[in-house]
């Protein structure tokens, strides 16, 4: 049997040793070893980003190719397409371990390895990053090379044409691969993108860069480089008179075929000759190599394990909150015109792909610019509208000055959705959606709220489309919740009251979200226990219910709350500092994620792991019950 030429890749140093025409051959076993270890192949896989590392694998070998790391430096935007880099970075033989509890991580890491010199998970953030590590090397006085990849739709975000404003002014040695694919989550909107559809597409200007390809292919001489660079100036001038990034310092190239491998590592060989700045743009296929994630680059962007022949994910009956949150919006604009939806480029994500089918006319995705969405719904605010602003909550960080300067400060009508509030298992510690109740719970002005089951999803949907006293904020979890029909008509929530749910005398349990049915759970073991347990669905983080919390406080021996935040200024602290000013001493059991970056993992492992249980919360309990002094009644036989 013959021997793959992957098996023989470790190291980046054995890229450089294969033939250059099996560079291909390489290629396509890399393509079938994602499809494999993605999909339902591997009996342990949990899915990932597979679209946008089929489309980055030519681009990933060149780089190796021409480079080494990890003395030259890669930084990948967003870093979901880093698969094919671990690959050929001394991961190969765990990969199939990749996005599991103990396994490797979907983003690259710092502490992972040393060939991922910077860790990210979300977008924007490469070239800022690059440029501080090239203008490092240059006062260093090193001569390492450090290479920027970032897709089109990175450059929707506004932190990246800060970075772009800085480059020229500070560094003379620095290349940047704009991977052009025309998509990120979604397909790409907003002029940048018409931009560089502009720019791949015009007959003229491709022809002239094939002729400029052809001189960089070349390369033996200054003869040879000035005609290009003369070349690329002129077609320039003739179609675009004021072309952005040589306007801003940085010689372009391209664009070229991104999966043609000799004519990148030419290309490449080339431009890291050069004491300029250079941007390469390429244009590749984001699923190359695979009919299913072609055929639909959203769904295969990240997905869980899939059926490899026809690429079909397991189906559920049950919707994702994510769904009942477009599908009840949707439903709300048809009687309500002030109501509009904005998103990030993330409309299949936040469940407005359905909103925006319905309701094209209401419906807004800016792309990857979470600053401006919250001010662009802060603006649509004054105008009498009611923006719903679907970002997940470790994205809505983002946007954080905007929510205080912008939107509570002048009390404005701006519905803040956060998709994702709690951990976001398999993708690990960029995604989880652990700090919002802490990053909010203090703004004035601003009402908070998470629901227990579905129904209680949308009536506070109902309730935070009808609320006109200035933000409102809700937070639910990834995917499905429990499985509980929402009522044909929703009904209003009065602002700050709870749920008491089960009523007791001895402990008091308030199980916030999703975290109501572990609480319910708690009491049924302390009950069999003997102790008189009461059940409180908090439903408001802000304002809290004072009144039901002291109530509990002065009757039970213990309060416990349960949260999926940290516990630092989370629901917890809050209860802890509500009783603390009310004068109310009785001891609080906090039960939520520690004061760490929780790693990656499925929900039940890493619950298990950090004690956020049923069992751990009554073990807690018990342990505080344990400790009243004999004279107190539970102690008192």
């Amino acid at each position: 049997m013959q021997t793959s030429i992957l098996s023989t890749i470790t190291y980046p140093s054995d890229v450089k040793s294969v033939p250059e025409r099996d560079l291909p051959v390489l290629a396509q076993e890399i393509r079938d070893e994602l499809v494999r270890v993605l999909s339902e192949e591997n009996p342990n896989s949990v899915g990932g980003h597979l679209g946008p590392n089929l489309g980055v694998v030519e681009l990933t070998i060149a780089m190796h190719r021409v480079f080494e790391t990890p003395k030259d430096k890669f930084v990948f935007d967003v870093s979901h397409q880093g698969y094919v880099h671990k690959i050929l970075t001394g991961r190969r033989e765990r990969f199939h371990t990749i996005r599991q509890y103990g396994g490797l991580n979907g983003f690259l890491l710092r502490s992972e390895s040393e060939h991922d010199c910077f860790g990210a998970g979300h977008a924007g953030t490469a070239l800022s990053a690059a440029l501080g590590m090239a203008v490092g090397r240059d006062k260093r006085g090193s001569d390492e090379h450090v290479v920027c990849v970032a897709g089109d739709a990175a450059f929707t975000c506004g932190v990246s044409y800060e970075a772009l404003n800085n480059v020229a002014e500070n560094t003379k040695r620095f290349i940047v691969v704009l991977n052009d694919n025309e998509w990120s989550i979604a397909k790409n909107v907003g002029a940048m993108a018409t931009y560089f559809n502009r720019i791949a597409t015009h007959p003229t200007y491709a022809h002239l860069h094939d002729k400029a390809a052809q001189f960089i292919e070349m390369i033996g001489g200054k003869h040879a480089k000035d005609l290009a660079h003369r070349i690329e100036a002129g077609v320039k001038n003739l179609l675009l008179p004021s072309v952005i990034f040589e306007e801003l310092g940085l010689r372009y190239y391209g664009p070229i075929d991104g999966h043609n491998i000799p004519l990148l590592i030419q290309t490449f060989e080339f431009l890291k000759t050069q004491n300029e700045p250079v941007i390469l743009h390429i244009l590749t296929q984001k699923g190359k190599g695979y009919a299913p994630a072609l055929q639909q680059p959203d769904k295969f962007h990240g997905l869980g394990k899939f059926e490899p022949k026809t690429g079909k994910t397991a189906s559920t009956a049950t919707p994702t909150y994510a769904e009942i949150f477009g599908r009840t919006l949707a439903k709300f604009a048809e009687s309500n015109n002030k109501i509009c939806a904005i998103t990030g480029a993330m409309p299949s994500g936040t469940g407005l792909a359905f909103f925006a089918k319905e309701h094209p006319d209401k419906y807004y995705d800016v792309g990857i610019a979470e600053e401006h969405a919250a001010l662009f719904a802060a603006g649509l605010a004054t105008q009498g509208f009611k923006p719903f602003l679907a970002i997940y909550s470790t994205f809505m960080q983002r946007a954080y000055d905007m929510i205080v300067h912008d939107i509570a400060l002048q009390k404005l009508n701006v519905a803040l959705c956060m998709d994702r509030g709690g951990l976001s298992g398999d993708d690990g510690p960029t995604h989880h959606g652990l700090f919002d109740i802490g990053y909010l719970r203090h703004i004035p002005n601003l009402v908070h709220m998470q629901p227990k089951d579905e129904d209680e999803f949308v009536d506070m949907l109902w309730t935070m489309a009808n609320y006109n006293a200035g933000p409102i904020a809700i937070r639910y979890p990834r995917g499905i919740g429990t499985g509980v029909t929402p009522k044909e008509q929703p009904r209003l929530l009065e602002i700050g009251k709870a749920e008491v749910v089960k009523h007791g005398t001895q402990v008091a349990i308030f199980g916030l979200g999703g975290m109501c049915q572990m609480a319910e759970e708690a009491a049924r073991l302390l009950e069999a226990q003997g102790i008189s347990t009461a059940v409180i669905n908090p439903r408001w983080i802000k304002p809290l219910d004072g009144g039901t919390i002291e109530f509990f406080a002065r009757s039970a021996s213990v309060i416990c709350t349960i949260e999926d935040h940290v516990l630092h200024n989370g629901f917890g602290c809050a209860v802890i500092e509500h009783l603390n000013d009310a004068g109310i001493k009785t001891p609080v059991v906090r039960i939520g994620w520690p004061d760490q970056f929780v790693e990656h993992g499925s929900v039940d492992v890493l619950r298990n792991k950090h004690g956020l249980t049923a069992s751990h919360a009554v073990e807690k309990v018990l342990a505080l019950l344990k400790s009243q002094p004999a004279t107190h009644p539970m102690n008192a036989a």
